[in-house]
């Protein structure tokens, strides 16, 4: 008979045991865990040792981000390693908790920008991969619904905000993880998510699922239980698996009663509920002696001596009910990764709508993959990639579509990932803006992105240059890349202020790829003074059809178009002088660079400060004029181009701009104080009304 498994999950985590049996749960289904105690595993005090009583732990504190870099670029794992050392040793499984977290981030993280913040959250992801290279389960995302943690917006612009999906930061944070622990079950953990956030909270694991993220299970942390009903309990994780169709983790259970009878009781109604429920692959209880956690009543042992909740949970564990109940992932391993990676989640009637199934198993091999939209079969996959083309008939009605693969073992198990897509109102299908697709290298017109339905192709857009972007507007833009290769882009802007940023992404069908750094726009002098913001493409694009979205994260800029040309690094050098004093806002301040090739010629030097151009020259030596809008840090960068168009790109040189005027006199103008006369500077006329006129012993002068 072919045993079905009606779950999404998942890849063998080939790194442990089979769970040890020496604990109070013997259930090889699902584990019954705990936490570390005050950084230690063991609890002392008479309590009996941790492998004695729970087979899984998770770190209360010691693998988040701000107690393992409290310092930047400094990693203290101690506390971490101990606990993970001590789950293999003990034949046991452990979890990671948690990667990205809106609280307990470095304290220096706010300081930095976005596209930094960026940068040091992946570096956080790179240390904790070259330290656990292999992890059972991964919390990913910790606390996320609404603002739920202060940080959450910080931490949200940090991994490219909401955009097209409005969970793109959730999204790249699992795709990140995704791509350094492919064997980890990833979770998304959260608080009341059973009562108070309930709808909120399945939004949000929904619209990862749908968006094809690579989350495995969702994790209920249970802290609002102390008085739930069981008809409501029940009624809440019914609603949830409902809507998710995956597995379930119960990830830090604790019933804050300080009375010992009442929490006893309470224990009684709500453990059974959750561990026997067949969707349900594990119980972390959040702390096991009392006064130790965060919550003060929710301990099991107090004073050394076993209260009767504890008394219960063992004897409970010794149950027929509790040692049989079935779980979605026995021995807390990974044994298949299936996901539905849909190329968008809104489309209209009559559309194509690309679908990747993501399938991989661990220890089988796939026989086929079969694709259900609303439990009609459309496509069986034999082969990768696994991906359909799906027709929208033109009679479907508007409104969410269920979306099912079944992968089908050569020893005919077969594993279930279910989501979804909406069909939206509109009869304009998605095509490119003209006739033609624009090609890369080349230019692409900001106003001419694809055509279609808001919410599809554009959100929040006008076909306008001269009309003001705004947060959250995005764009997508269809084109031909002609070649293999890195590319760098040239945007032109204007802007009167420096607060505008974007980025560009490619929302593929294996992941959300972000194409560039966080762009932030700066001041160039007016809405109408358009000037050159330069960047790289900071992943390779490889030949073919794309679609690339501009996401305007922070508006209150102008675009008027995009040229991307493709990079090739020269072999000379390329430095800018340092800057040894500090200037004002409207000094002329000359920026030098040295530039050579070993092979050919430099045609020119271009500069910038902030990435925006703010000049070029053809001739040694290679100089031109800065005058800053503002006051702040610029980081000024050369780029040498040779006579065959390679490149050479300066170190960065900061640059501060510390005072509202110019700082060092220049001109002297007037022998008479009462003369009114007008000269040029750098070309401009100036008469007495420029601010940078003062008098000086008689005499006028001109600041710089």
């Amino acid at each position: 008979m072919r045993r079905t498994i009606k779950i999404s999950v998942l890849l063998v985590a080939v790194l442990l045991p089979a769970i040890s049996f020496a604990q109070i749960s013997s259930n090889p289904n699902k584990f019954l865990g705990n936490i570390t105690t005050r950084g230690s595993v063991d609890a002392g005090g008479g309590v009996p040792n941790f492998y004695t009583l729970w087979n899984q732990i998770t770190c209360e504190n010691e693998s988040k981000w701000a107690s393992v870099e409290g310092t930047r670029g400094s990693f203290n794992w101690n506390g971490a390693d101990n606990a993970f050392t001590y789950a293999k040793n003990h034949n046991f499984t452990y979890k990671f908790h948690a990667l990205v977290w809106g609280a307990q981030y470095p304290g220096w993280l706010p300081d930095l920008s976005p596209k930094e913040r960026f940068a040091a959250i992946t570096n956080w992801f790179d240390h904790a991969k070259a330290k656990f290279n292999t992890l059972p389960m991964i919390d990913v995302v910790n606390e996320a619904v609404g603002n739920h943690q202060d940080g959450n917006p910080m931490i949200k612009e940090s991994l490219g905000g909401g955009g097209k999906t409005g969970y793109d930061w959730l999204i790249k944070a699992f795709d990140m993880a995704y791509q350094r622990w492919p064997d980890a079950i990833l979770i998304y953990n959260d608080y009341n998510s059973i009562r108070y956030d309930l709808n909120n909270y399945i939004t949000l694991v929904q619209t990862l699922r749908d968006a094809g993220a690579p989350i495995d299970a969702y994790g209920n942390q249970s802290h609002e239980l102390s008085n739930i009903s069981v008809g409501e309990l029940k009624s809440a994780l019914a609603q949830q698996q409902n809507a998710l169709q995956m597995p379930m983790f119960v990830t830090e259970l604790d019933i804050d009663i300080a009375n010992d009878e009442q929490q006893k009781s309470q224990y009684q109604k709500v453990l059974p509920v959750m561990w026997e429920a067949p969707y349900c692959a594990g119980v972390t209880l959040w702390g096991y002696i009392h006064g130790s956690t965060w919550v003060g009543n929710s301990g099991l042992y107090k004073n050394g001596v076993e209260r009767p909740a504890m008394t219960w949970i063992k004897e409970y564990m010794q149950t027929d009910a509790a040692k049989n109940a079935v779980g979605p992932l026995p021995g807390t391993k990974k044994e298949a990764s299936v996901y539905i990676r849909p190329a968008a989640l809104k489309v209209v009637r009559g559309d194509v709508l690309p679908i990747k199934v993501h399938a991989r198993l661990a220890t089988k091999t796939i026989q086929k993959v079969e694709l259900y939209v609303n439990d009609e079969l459309v496509q069986t996959m034999t082969e990768a990639p696994y991906v359909v083309n799906y027709n929208v008939p033109s009679s479907i009605t508007s409104g969410w579509k269920t979306t099912k693969a079944v992968v089908t073992a050569t020893d005919g198990t077969t594993y279930e990932r279910y989501g979804r897509f909406s069909v939206v109102s509109g009869s304009t299908k998605r095509a490119p803006y003209n006739e033609s697709v624009p090609e890369v290298p080349g230019t692409i017109n900001a106003d001419e992105y694809d055509k279609g339905v808001s919410g599809i192709t554009y959100s929040n857009a006008t076909r306008n240059t001269s009309t003001i972007t705004k947060d959250g507007q995005w764009m997508d833009y269809t084109v031909d890349v002609t070649e293999d290769g890195i590319y760098t882009f040239d945007a032109t802007v204007a802007a009167a202020n420096s607060n505008g940023r974007f980025h560009i992404a490619e929302y593929g069908l294996d992941s959300l790829s972000y194409l560039t750094e966080f762009v932030e726009v700066p001041n160039t002098g007016g809405t109408s003074v358009w000037e050159t913001m330069h960047g790289k493409v900071v992943t390779e694009l490889k030949a073919g059809r794309h679609v690339f979205t501009l996401l305007v994260e922070k508006g209150g800029f102008y675009i008027k178009d995009i040229t991307f040309n493709r990079f090739a690094a020269g072999d000379g050098s390329c430095l800018v002088k340092a800057f040894t004093e500090e200037y004002g806002i409207g000094d002329h301040i000359t920026i030098s660079a040295r530039a050579s090739s070993k092979t050919s010629t430099v045609s020119e030097v271009r500069f910038y400060a902030d990435n925006l151009l703010i000049g070029t020259d053809t001739e040694s030596p290679y100089d031109c004029v800065f005058v800053p809008k503002e006051k702040g840090t610029y980081a000024i960068t050369a780029v040498a181009v040779d006579a065959e168009g390679r490149e050479k790109t300066s170190n960065p040189r900061q640059l501060k701009v510390t005072s509202d005027t110019p700082t060092d006199i220049r001109t002297v103008v007037s022998d008479d104080e009462t003369d009114t006369p007008t000269y040029n500077i750098m070309g401009v006329p100036v008469d007495d009304s420029y601010r940078g006129i003062v008098i000086k012993n008689g005499k006028k002068y001109i600041k710089k």
